[in-house]
């Protein structure tokens, strides 16, 4: 081995650890210095990081600001934008329901933190590399022509050319700044003072004790209360899930979880995981209307319902007649859900599958409302796509709806097995229906999932009852249905399991 060689292998191994220690010097510097916006709790939000190892979460001129312990170096200044709502009481309700169910939007402000981490890498790496590559550009000889110039008048001249160039770049970022008011933050306890008892979670949290009103203080009390009260609700549906006396799968059978009409209420996506876990569902079908206007603002229930059913492989869903417009579907899309196209799909339990968005778009006004194509036009087509299935041997065995009645025509001609849908916030079915030929199907309606009344269902309890269904599939054909109902006062009613024969 030639003498030289170690060296130039230390050399090049004190190289790389230098780059590296750079790379990371400067992400550090650039990640600090990132933002991000997303859709955060029905706001347009700022996500920016920072190592104060606190969480800031800044809220506007109105409510006060709060901050939490992050448990790490890395901290995060999240500033809340606009809004849909113009009513504080409103506003700090829907902040309520969604502290009580968050890993939905703790997935969106993570999701943030790693991109930003992920890009800060990267600019951090392609930086460090560039003194690198500078220095082997110049060679040996020319950096010891440098080096022998340093001392010399001229070199002189250059250094201080240098440094005046940086510190007129540099100085300027701080001309006109001032430093920042003094805050004064007390625990969210002698805030709200004695008479409200704070869950555990919610004591290391700090409010800014600026805004003093007796209003503010009457709505942050109202919202901590409220918190608890969908927290222990919706804790206590999910826990005694765990004991629901539910048919159980055997070794040939799937399980498919079928919940619709959501309408923003997050607390019920872990009691409905819950039931299909106590089932055995290896597959989830989410009806529509998981909104109320299918608006940027209700991320937030999308990111939920994701978040419950991230791990779960099979995720089809359609849209609704409330989730208006295109922003419901890609959100979902992009989340890893699948829609259809007018193709028939691989199932659960080897069957086949189709499914179409529901072509009305209502917002909270008429239910019954059309826009593009009619309810007709749509029915029509539906029914001539399964048809041809059929026909062709690809027999569409669940037929996923917002509202099944777009699927009458197909079972009339004994083209369907399943019909299943939503729409209308009352269960009814499994129902036979015996079409041409003699070739029977069936049709079934799911309640409201999300116990909604009207289109918004968010909030601490039920306005009414809540339901899901159980779907089992035995050599790629549905064989049967239970439907699971959550009262509004916390009792499960749960149907016996009803046979599908063809």
């Amino acid at each position: 081995m030639a003498p030289g060689i170690p060296l130039r292998l230390l050399r090049l191994a004190l190289g790389g650890v230098a780059w590296v220690v750079l790379s990371l010097g400067i992400a550090a510097v650039i990640f600090a210095g990132s933002e991000r916006t997303i859709d955060l709790a029905s706001h347009e939000a700022t996500v920016s990081p920072d190592f104060s190892g606190e969480i800031v979460l800044r809220t506007g001129p109105v409510l006060p600001d709060l901050r939490a312990d992050s448990g790490s170096r890395l901290g995060l200044d999240i500033e809340l934008g606009k809004t849909d709502t113009t009513s504080l009481q409103e506003l700090t309700a829907r902040y309520a329901a969604i502290a009580s169910q968050p890993d939905g939007q703790v997935d969106v402000v993570e999701r943030a933190v790693r991109t930003m981490a992920v890009a800060a890498l990267v600019q951090g790496a392609a930086l460090a590399a560039l003194p690198f590559a500078v220095w082997a550009a110049i060679g040996a000889e020319r950096r010891r022509a440098l080096l022998r110039a340093l001392p010399t008048g001229e070199g002189f001249v250059v250094v201080l050319t240098a440094s005046v160039l940086v510190v007129a770049l540099v100085a300027p970022l701080t001309w006109g700044r001032r430093d920042p008011l003094p805050q004064r933050w007390m625990t969210l306890g002698a805030y709200v003072g004695d008479d409200i008892p704070l869950p555990d979670e919610a004591r290391k949290v700090e409010i800014m004790g600026d805004v003093t009103t007796e209003e503010t203080k009457r709505l942050i009390a109202s919202a901590v209360s409220s918190y608890q009260q969908g927290q222990a609700f919706y804790s206590k549906a999910a826990d005694d899930a765990a004991d629901l006396d539910l048919r159980e799968p055997a070794e040939d059978e799937t399980v498919a979880l079928l919940v619709s009409d959501r309408h923003l209420n997050v607390g019920m996506d872990k009691v409905a995981r819950a039931i299909g876990d106590r089932a055995g569902a290896t597959a989830v079908y989410d009806a529509g209307d998981d909104t109320s206007t299918g608006e940027r603002w209700e991320a937030f229930s999308l990111d939920s319902v994701t978040a419950a059913f991230r791990d779960v492989d099979d995720r089809f869903a359609v849209a609704g007649n409330h989730d208006n417009g295109s922003f419901v579907r890609a959100h979902m899309s992009d989340e890893g859900w699948r829609y259809f196209d007018g193709t028939v799909l691989d199932g659960p339990g080897g069957s086949r599958i189709l499914g179409v968005d529901d072509p009305r778009s209502s917002g909270l006004g008429n239910w019954r409302d059309e826009k593009g194509l009619s309810s007709a036009d749509v029915a029509e087509r539906l029914t001539e796509a399964v048809c041809d299935a059929d026909e062709k041997g690809d027999r569409v065995n669940t037929l996923l709806l917002h509202d099944a009645d777009f699927g009458d025509q197909a079972l009339a001609r004994g083209c369907v097995d399943l019909v299943v849908g939503g729409h209308v916030h009352v269960q009814s079915g499994p129902t036979e229906v015996t079409g041409t030929g003699g070739r029977k199907g069936w049709t079934y309606t799911v309640g409201t999932t999300g116990g909604a009344a009207y289109a918004i269902a968010i909030g601490s309890k039920l306005r009414r009852a809540a339901g899901v269904a159980l779907i089992t599939y035995r050599d790629g054909r549905p064989v049967g249905i239970q439907s699971v109902t959550l009262q509004t006062n916390g009792r499960y009613d749960v149907d016996p399991w009803v046979e599908l024969t063809y």
